[in-house]
């Protein structure tokens, strides 16, 4: 048995799968997330640690499953994020999360310091961005300076777990890709980088390929959650490189659209190549020696939980009753409105947004509201545009010349098919399925097999366990009507961000 941990946004999410792929035990235990001040957001590391042990007992008291069953933990999660550490190990404020807003005005400063967009990208193949980890740290610096002076280790959220189950400072590539202080054509931390901001080396930690074993369960670990102790920990990866492989986007052509809270669009990449813009995130990947080309909206599923949350609560109210899922009454009543919504448009710009519009002053909008539109118009434009907004990413990567051969949708919003007929439809493309619904802590328990010798490589532990099992075809009249739109809804972000700006 494999057992993968995900650290995510709402939830820690421990998964215990055998060497084929089938899962046995599942648990997940959610957590707050606080927003301090408008756009911060943040989570105390304690909460994922209290999580993580919860979750993790919980797997391990399905009947006949034993810890000694247990021949690897694999670890992902929510990248970017930042937790700093004193020297004794002690977390010194909340961690700063991805989705984090704040700044802005040191992503510039970075940007100058390194001598501008084209020189960042020499550097880290990145454009730096207000979710990544380096400007949280000099916002850190200029504006808590006396946490700042007590730190002495900086670690991602998977990676504190990490080191509350082994003790280790410990990363690896594909999260390590998402600070901006990474080097990510060569795989390891950029010293340049780091010496431009005056961060010192030695808070960095050490980073591995994915499937590497970076530590083993201590004592302590096993004491609070179950585990053996001496069970080997694999690097594992960030949320969506582990997503990806999970998805089996392990070879060029195969492309992978997620609607889970973000919205992301992941390819393939066997060479190292940055978009000329910065538009496009080039990470390494989970699969050594690969790397991956990412475009990341913001709020995909997590505008569908907004409208569902601000709007929706009639349809809480009934699915509590009935014991079912507000989100299927909503998309039934998305379904009653014709594709386009008669001219409604929304842009889930809810957090800001990355791709293709890196500007955390970005604000979500419905244009085009007539009195002919209701309730069903609206969800459905939140539908679409989220769609639309996945497109901007997949435009952006076929500009790459990455081969799309086949386009497979996970995340919550792939559940629902009605989103993955819009989906279908906006990209005029076929949409498939596979037959794994577990995420990122699945490819995390497949790369803690490679790590713990279970498995050749992760190309031979997908291909293992992943299949693909329904598609849906594009219906032409509703792609040409998207086709249509599309060109609108590109055109409003740059109608709207004066006044984006000014509100901001």
């Amino acid at each position: 048995m494999l057992l993968g941990i995900d650290i995510g946004t709402t939830g820690t999410k421990a998964l215990v799968i055998d060497r084929a792929g089938n899962a046995i035990a599942s648990a997940t235990e959610e957590y707050p997330l606080y927003t301090p001040r408008p756009l911060w957001s943040e989570q105390n590391p304690e909460d994922w640690w209290q999580a993580c042990q919860r979750a993790v007992e919980r797997v391990l008291a399905t009947p006949g499953l034993k810890a000694k069953d247990i021949k690897g933990v694999g670890l992902t999660g929510q990248m970017h994020g930042l937790v700093l550490l004193d020297r004794n190990g002690a977390v010194l404020r909340p961690a700063i999360l991805w989705n984090d807003q704040r700044t802005g005005l040191q992503c510039a400063e970075i940007t100058e310091r390194a001598g501008g967009l084209k020189r960042l990208l020499e550097l880290t193949g990145n454009a730096v961005l207000p979710g990544f980890t380096a400007p949280k740290i000099v916002w850190v610096r200029e504006n808590e300076p006396e946490i700042y002076a007590q730190v002495e280790h900086v670690l991602l959220p998977k990676d504190y777990i990490r080191y509350r189950l082994t003790g280790e400072y410990a990363t690896e590539v594909s999260d390590a890709s998402g600070t901006s202080l990474f080097d990510v054509a060569h795989r390891r931390w950029s010293t340049e980088m780091a010496g431009l901001l005056d961060i010192p080396m030695s808070w960095l930690p050490t980073c591995t390929e994915s499937e590497v074993v970076s530590g083993r369960i201590t004592a302590e670990a096993a004491r609070l959650t179950g585990l053996r102790a001496g069970t080997p920990v694999a690097g594992g990866g960030g949320d969506q490189a582990a997503q990806a492989v999970g998805s089996g986007i392990v070879r060029p052509g195969i492309i992978s659209v997620t609607s889970g809270t973000s919205g992301v669009v992941f390819a393939y990449a066997d060479h190292y190549s940055p978009e000329p813009q910065g538009r496009v995130h080039v990470f390494c990947h989970a699969v050594p020696g690969a790397w991956h080309a990412m475009g990341v909206m913001l709020s995909a599923g997590g505008a569908f939980r907004w409208f569902r949350d601000a709007l929706g609560h009639p349809e809480k109210t009934v699915a509590a009753l009935a014991g079912a899922d507000p989100y299927d009454f909503l998309t039934q009543e998305a379904a009653a409105a014709p594709a386009g919504s008669e001219g409604l448009l929304f842009l889930p710009y809810l957090t800001g947004e990355r791709t293709p519009y890196p500007d955390p002053n970005a604000r979500g909008a419905f244009v085009g509201l007539t009195l002919r539109h209701g309730k069903p118009h609206m969800v459905r434009a939140v539908l679409e545009g989220v769609s639309y907004g996945l497109r901007d990413s997949l435009e952006l990567i076929k500009g790459l010349g990455v081969p799309i051969e086949q386009v497979r949708a996970s995340g919550g919003g792939a559940r629902s098919p009605l989103w993955r007929q819009i989906q279908a439809d906006v990209f005029n493309t076929e949409l498939v399925l596979i037959n794994i619904t577990e995420g990122a802590a699945f490819c995390a328990a497949l790369l803690a097999g490679v790590g713990a010798g279970e498995f050749k490589n992760v190309q031979e532990a997908v291909s293992s366990a992943i299949r693909v099992v329904s598609y849906t075809a594009p219906e032409p009249q509703a792609a040409a009507t998207y086709e249509r739109l599309y060109p609108v809804y590109r055109s409003l972000y740059g109608s709207l961000k004066p006044a984006f700006d000014a509100l901001s």
